[in-house]
């Protein structure tokens, strides 16, 4: 390890479980790596002793999220590279989140003899989480990347191997083909796919291909445009609505009226990538806003700092939103 300027503190972190440890730092210590890298510390370790060193802020948070994702792996978390990024992002935001109630905060799916454990990387997403348990219509709104879609197949799957639901509708609004889809080559499921592969790929990333495909062909689960739902009463269903920012507002009513006795919906969209001709408003903008407060209905919102892909993604919408912001105030009367 370097030697310190006058600027910077030196700490160690003694720990006594070793298997532990490896799991914490990670193959060839790439955890570790990835702390150094994010946090500009220094790190040096042996064993159980880890010797940080750096500036008093930055070795702060270094020794709070070295500690907390200890305690995670000691509790059986299956950490994994990415979870670093988003513990620290969680950690920059608020030093005092601890990150247990996060990350522990999870759904375990298990299907064809394999399990995929599925929890919040964020406060953001945990709180949907929550929200998706304790009540049967949860409008999520936010851009993209923040988890909207899968989170709420994630819970989907997880209650229908529960037996909580009897099957699962996924559906989202064709608007780019505006629900007239006769001029596509192909039967009407070849005409639709298109729109609807985001949510197989969300499905197929759950759960194995075999068992995606049966659930499909026997009905369990069911992916149709959101024209298909109309007359519709959905009864013991999970109901996911995605991209739900194209539907008109005439679409949104039809659609919540279909929800029947022991159903639960989930409705998600980024209100910032509307489709719709001009001359039409958003159906998830005005539900959004009359049915707030309403008991059994929660609103979740989600902003840049929720996105969990590519850390440029998080960079690209706030330059976007950057630039609408001055475009408005352009448009503003002097």
């Amino acid at each position: 390890m370097q030697r310190q300027s006058e600027h910077e503190r030196t700490e160690i972190l003694v720990f006594e479980n070793n298997a532990v440890c490896q799991a914490l730092f990670g193959a060839q210590n790439g955890n570790l790596k990835i702390i150094t890298r994010e946090l500009h510390v220094r790190m040096d370790n042996r064993g159980g002793e880890v010797t940080l060193c750096g500036e008093p802020e930055r070795l702060q948070l270094a020794l709070n999220l070295i500690g907390q994702l200890y305690d995670l792996v000691d509790n059986g978390f299956p950490l994994q590279s990415r979870d670093i990024n988003h513990a620290i992002r969680i950690l920059r935001k608020n030093p005092e989140t601890r990150l247990a109630s996060i990350f522990q905060s999870k759904v375990d799916i298990v299907s064809g003899g394999a399990g995929k454990i599925i929890g919040p990387k964020s406060p953001a997403q945990k709180a949907y989480m929550d929200c998706i348990r304790e009540n049967d219509l949860v409008f999520s709104i936010g851009p993209a990347g923040t988890g909207k879609t899968y989170l709420a197949m994630a819970m989907a799957v997880y209650g229908l191997l529960q037996k909580a639901y009897k099957r699962i509708i996924l559906t989202r609004p064709a608007v780019e083909a505006g629900e007239k889809l006769g001029f596509l080559p192909g039967d009407i499921a070849e005409k639709v796919n298109p729109y609807l592969r985001p949510l197989y790929d969300a499905l197929y990333d759950m759960v194995d291909l075999e068992k995606a495909q049966n659930w499909i062909q026997q009905g369990t689960v069911e992916v149709a445009p959101l024209a298909f739902m109309r007359g519709r009463t959905l009864n013991d269903s999970f109901v996911i609505l995605d991209e739900a920012q194209n539907t008109t507002q005439e679409q949104m009513k039809m659609f919540l009226t279909r929800l029947g006795y022991g159903s639960k919906a989930v409705v998600t969209g980024d209100v910032t990538q509307i489709d719709l001709p001009d001359h039409q408003k958003s159906g998830m903008i005005h539900a959004g806003r009359i049915l707030q407060g309403i008991e059994g209905i929660e609103v979740c919102r989600f902003t840049h700092a929720d996105v969990v892909r590519h850390p440029l993604v998080r960079r690209i919408i706030r330059a976007y939103d950057r630039e609408e912001h001055l475009r408005d105030v352009e448009k503003e009367p002097n």
